[in-house]
């Protein structure tokens, strides 16, 4: 029986893929099963991931789904104590996953989850540690104000501490703890599903944590940085459902500003801005991010 069930969502990109798994396997002594979502591969990467990874319990998934969605397919199917979730552009050096696992030992019976250090190709460190996120800090966020990588009370301390919320490229929960925070809310697509799961975690009583002696590589940004026209708006329609928290003047505040923003980069450009352009469209409709999404994924296909 596996003691970790490593979860990666890949969107038909073995080449990204296929090193993460390979560095799993490498530095991977506890008892582990790896479940792997391949988002719309298409039949030839299918079987050559299949052939080469016989290893990994592999979930098609062939509709329009998000990262909540997708991972959650997976999810159903772990078997572990933990869940260990992953971005399928991260590499590891190190026993990241049976590291994270024994700091549960002298965590407090509360925790529910813990991630590691994550770095940039370049060693700059992506996030040590996250803090709560408000409607403030996520309009500060949005003018590029938030330095994530700033000493704080939640962040970039040394050794094992304390911290609010997750980042979704990796960490370790507790697959009881998971179930009871309803998995990844499914109303997101494009983020903030992992603050959001960090944010739920802390309202029911558990701790979140970070060890700063265990460290990742995320090379970020290769499964959908091609995609931002369609992306960028599902994103912003998902921080509207979470840091408007469903209430009317909030949501409508901070949709203004949003528009006020992009109408400010869209004249920069000289009108030229598509994804400015898309998000100042969607941003007052009542459209889901996964509609959203849609909407302008057709558009460009």
């Amino acid at each position: 029986m596996p003691e970790v069930s490593i979860i990666i969502v890949c969107m038909n990109r073995p080449d990204i893929l296929f090193p993460c798994l390979d560095s799993i396997r490498a530095n991977t002594g506890i008892p582990f099963e790896t479940l792997v979502v391949a988002y719309r591969f298409t039949p030839e990467n299918l079987s050559l991931l299949k052939g080469e990874y016989p290893w990994v319990s592999v979930i098609e998934s062939n509709e329009l789904r998000g990262f909540s969605e997708n991972n959650n397919l997976a999810i159903v199917h772990a078997r572990g104590r933990y869940c260990f979730i992953l971005n399928d552009d991260t590499l590891m050096d190190m026993p990241v996953i049976d590291r994270l696992a024994e700091d549960f030992a002298s965590l407090p019976e509360d925790a529910a989850a813990v991630s590691p250090k994550i770095v940039f190709r370049d060693g700059r460190v992506q996030t040590c540690g996250r803090a709560p996120w408000s409607l403030w800090r996520y309009m500060k966020h949005y003018l590029h104000f938030v330095d994530e990588t700033k000493p704080g009370l939640w962040t970039m301390k040394e050794g094992l501490f304390k911290t609010y919320t997750l980042n979704g490229a990796c960490f370790l929960i507790k697959t009881d703890a998971l179930w009871k925070a309803g998995c990844f809310d499914q109303r997101f697509f494009f983020t903030p599903e992992d603050i959001a799961l960090g944010h739920r975690l802390n309202d029911l009583g558990y701790s979140v944590w970070t060890d700063a002696r265990v460290r990742i590589t995320h090379l970020a940004g290769g499964s959908v940085s091609k995609m931002e026209e369609a992306i960028k708006p599902a994103r912003v329609k998902g921080a509207l459902l979470f840091y408007g928290q469903e209430k009317w003047l909030r949501t409508k505040f901070l949709a203004t500003f949003i528009w006020c923003v992009e109408a400010g980069r869209l004249a920069k450009h000289l009108f030229k801005e598509k994804v400015a352009l898309n998000v100042m469209r969607s941003v007052f409709s009542r459209k889901s991010p996964k509609q959203v999404f849609q909407e302008f994924t057709v558009q460009e296909s």
